[in-house]
């Protein structure tokens, strides 16, 4: 199995009250939140930045869960939002939990099915995947998306992680329980250990 791209990054869980949207475009990139710490910039997740400038307001209280990685050459904290919740009752009245919760936490498996990874064992990888997604109650919250040529052909079969955007070549379907252990396991008890909203 090689692995192409790997980041190291760690869970974040963060609440503070919103200064201002940071926008590029239509939408908001991120946001300056002021923490009892002191204010940051926390970057959105692409399917967060939509939904959020509909409902959040400067002067709303959240909480953010979602990962950090430290620039080892700048020694700077890079904060990234996978899920946001209201931390306030005012915010909760008009925050469309539900929707807002699925958006930033859909993580996606996508798999390699063109002819050359099929030869290779994709068929099996992808068994693999359903199996350990079922064996730890994941399948109705990862997407398993099979696609086409990844452009790794010789180093089949492919298999990207999301939303990390983490690939491995070459796999086999004994590594997949160990990778969605990795993966998928850790992204989806960042949600579990947010603290509820406060009455």
């Amino acid at each position: 199995m090689g692995k192409l791209k790997h980041s190291k990054a760690s869970k974040l869980n963060l609440e503070g009250r919103l200064l201002s949207f940071v926008a590029e475009g239509y939408f908001p990139k991120g946001l300056w939140l002021a923490t009892s710490e002191g204010e940051c910039y926390v970057k959105l997740s692409k399917k967060l930045r939509s939904p959020l400038s509909q409902v959040l307001a400067p002067g709303d209280w959240i909480q953010i869960a979602g990962k950090q990685k430290l620039n080892s050459k700048t020694g700077k904290l890079k904060l990234k939002a996978l899920i946001v919740k209201p931390a306030s009752p005012k915010c909760s009245q008009r925050f469309p939990y539900s929707k807002v919760q699925t958006a930033g936490t859909q993580a996606r498996v996508m798999i390699c099915q063109k002819a050359p990874c099929m030869k290779r064992g994709a068929q099996s990888v992808c068994q693999a995947l359903e199996t350990a997604l079922g064996d730890r109650g994941l399948e109705g919250q990862v997407l398993l998306r099979k696609t086409g040529c990844m452009n790794r052909c010789k180093a089949g079969p492919n298999l990207v992680f999301m939303p990390d955007k983490t690939r491995y070549t070459r796999v086999c379907p004994e590594e997949v329980p160990a990778l969605v252990e990795k993966h998928l396991v850790p992204e989806m008890a960042v949600e579990d250990n947010l603290p509820d909203s406060q009455p």
